[in-house]
C-alpha cells in the first residue's frame, strides 16, 4: 500500500496498527516462527490439559498418539490461515473483514479478541502466579502464611500478591513492544530445553528407568475407543484454538510466506515431540515414584530437593506461561480492541483494558481440579473453531487467496456485503456453533461437544463454501 493511501487512512481513523505491515516491518525469519509458539507449548496449562488425560485412564502410547496427531493438525491450520498475513501484511482484525463484512466482522473478533483471549490471559495470569508462589515461599517460607485464613473470592492473601505481580510482569511485557517479544522468546527457547529436559531426566530416574514409564496404563476409560481419543486430540488442540484465528497477527511480521510455513510447521512439531516425551516422563515418572496422581507439574516441581532446582525450574514456568499469555492472548486482545476504537485506543492502551479484566474473571476457578480444564477447552473449541472454518473457506474456496486490500479498508467496498454484515458467514457460525456446544446441555449430543474443535470447523468450512457457491450461481 502506498505512503499516500497510509496517510489518508490514518486521517479516515486506521492506525498503524491495523494498517498492513511495511516491508521493512516484515523481518520475521524462520527463526522466529520456530521458537515464537515454544512457551505455547512447554507452559502450566498444557501440562495440567496432559495431565488431566491420564486421569481419564488413558495409556502412554495413548497420549503420546493423542499429542503428536494434535501437532501436526495445530501446524497445518497455523499455517494456512498465517498465508494471507504473510502475503498481505494483514493483521486478524482486518483479515476478518474480508468474510465477515465491515461490521460483521466485530462479531468473530470480540468472541476472540476479547472474550476468548482475555479468558486465557486470566487463566495463564493465575498458572504463572502459582509458580510464582513456590518461588516466593522457596526464597522467603513465611509467604505462605500470610494474611491467615483471609480470603479474597477464593484466594488468600499470597496467592492474590502473586496474581498480581504475575500480572504486572504481563502488562510491562506489553509495553516492551513486538520486537521486544521476538527477542525474549529467541532467549527463552534454549532455556526451556534445558528445564524441561532436566525435569523429564530426573522424573525418569525417580520412576527407575523407562521401562516401568512404558510399560505404565491409566485406569482405563470406558465408551467408544476412536471418540475418546478424537476428544484427546481435540483438548490438546482447543488450546490452540484461539492462536489458530489470529495468527495473522504475527505471520504479518514475517519475511516471507516459506519462513512462516517452514518456521512454524518445525518450531510446533519438534517442540510437541519433546514436549510429549517430557510431559510424559514427568507426569508418569512423578506418579510412580510417589504413588498418587500429580496433575499439575507445579506439584512435582514442588517436590525437588535441590532449591536450585526449584528455583530455575519454577523461574522458567513462569517466563514460558508469561510468553504464550502475551504472544496468544494478550496481542490479540489489544489489536482487536484498537480496531473497535481505531480513534480512541491504540493497540496498548487496548492491550492494557484486556488485562484489568482478565482479573475479574477469576480464572483461579478454572484450576480447582483435574479435568475441569476440559470444560473451559471445549467451550473455548466450540467458539472458536468454527471462525477458522469460516476463514480457510472464504480465503481458499471463495476468493482463491486473493484479497483487496484497498476495497477491504473502504467504507463502502465489497466487504462490506449487507450493511456491513456477511449473513453467510454469521449463520455458519451460529449453526457450527450449536452444533458444537449442545452437548453440554443435551446428554443425547455430548459426543459432539467432547469433538467440539472438529465438529465446529469442518462443519463451518462446509457450510459457508455451500452457501457463497449458491451466492455466486445465483449471482451468476
Amino acid at each position: 500500500m502506498e505512503e499516500l493511501n497510509r496517510e489518508q487512512l490514518k486521517k479516515e481513523g486506521f492506525n498503524d496498527d491495523i494498517l498492513p505491515t511495511k516491508p521493512e516491518e516484515r523481518s520475521w525469519s524462520i527463526g522466529n516462527f520456530a521458537s515464537v509458539w515454544m512457551g505455547s507449548v512447554h507452559n502450566i496449562p498444557n501440562y495440567i490439559a496432559i495431565g488431566a488425560l491420564f486421569a481419564l485412564g488413558l495409556s502412554v502410547g495413548q497420549v503420546f498418539a493423542a499429542i503428536m496427531v494434535a501437532a501436526i493438525i495445530i501446524s497445518v491450520v497455523m499455517v494456512l490461515n498465517g498465508q494471507a498475513g504473510s502475503k498481505y501484511g494483514l493483521p486478524f482484525a482486518m483479515l476478518i473483514r474480508s468474510s465477515f463484512g465491515t461490521k460483521g466482522a466485530m462479531v468473530p473478533g470480540i468472541l476472540r479478541g476479547v472474550i476468548a483471549a482475555i479468558m486465557w490471559f486470566g487463566f495463564q495470569t493465575y498458572a504463572g502466579s502459582q509458580a510464582l508462589s513456590i518461588l516466593i515461599a522457596k526464597m522467603w517460607p513465611p509467604f505462605l502464611t500470610l494474611g491467615g485464613d483471609w480470603n479474597l473470592l477464593g484466594l488468600s492473601l499470597p496467592a492474590l500478591i502473586s496474581f498480581l505481580i504475575f500480572w504486572l510482569f504481563n502488562v510491562a511485557l506489553i509495553y516492551g513492544g513486538m520486537k521486544f517479544l521476538g527477542k525474549f522468546t529467541n532467549i527463552l527457547s534454549p532455556i526451556v530445553y534445558f528445564v524441561f529436559g532436566g525435569m523429564a531426566i530426573w522424573a525418569i530416574k525417580l520412576a527407575g528407568g523407562v521401562a516401568p514409564i512404558l510399560a505404565y496404563t491409566g485406569t482405563g476409560v470406558s465408551g467408544n475407543q476412536v471418540v475418546i481419543f478424537i476428544a484427546a486430540v481435540t483438548a490438546v488442540i482447543a488450546a490452540w484454538a484461539a492462536p489458530m484465528v489470529s495468527v495473522s497477527d504475527f505471520t504479518r511480521l514475517a519475511s516471507s510466506t516459506k519462513s512462516q510455513a517452514i518456521g512454524q510447521t518445525v518450531g510446533l512439531v519438534v517442540t510437541y515431540l519433546l514436549f510429549a516425551v517430557a510431559s510424559i516422563s514427568i507426569i508418569v515418572g512423578s506418579e510412580i515414584a510417589f504413588g498418587t496422581p500429580i496433575w499439575n507439574v507445579l506439584d512435582v516441581v514442588a517436590r525437588f530437593d535441590s532449591t536450585f532446582a526449584i528455583a530455575v525450574s519454577v523461574l522458567t514456568l513462569c517466563l514460558t506461561t508469561l510468553s504464550v499469555n502475551v504472544t496468544g492472548n494478550i496481542v490479540p486482545a489489544g489489536y482487536q480492541l484498537a480496531s473497535l476504537f481505531p480513534k480512541k485506543l491504540t493497540f496498548k492502551s487496548g492491550a492494557t483494558i484486556a488485562a484489568v479484566v482478565g482479573i475479574l474473571v477469576m480464572p483461579w476457578k478454572l484450576m480447582e481440579n483435574a479435568t475441569s480444564i476440559f470444560t473451559f477447552l471445549n467451550i473455548i473449541g466450540g467458539l472458536l473453531a468454527p471462525i477458522a472454518g469460516v476463514m480457510l473457506a472464504h480465503y481458499y474456496v471463495v476468493s482463491k487467496t486473493e484479497i483487496d486490500l484497498g476495497e477491504l479498508y473502504s467504507k463502502n467496498g465489497k466487504y462490506n456485503y449487507k450493511n456491513g454484515f456477511n449473513e453467510n458467514a454469521l449463520i455458519t457460525l451460529v449453526v457450527s456453533g450449536v452444533l458444537c456446544l449442545i452437548g453440554n446441555f443435551v446428554p443425547f449430543f455430548e459426543p459432539l461437544y467432547d469433538m467440539s474443535w472438529f465438529v465446529g470447523i469442518i462443519s463451518a468450512f462446509v457450510l459457508y463454501s455451500v452457501l457463497e457457491m449458491r451466492r455466486a450461481a445465483k449471482a451468476y
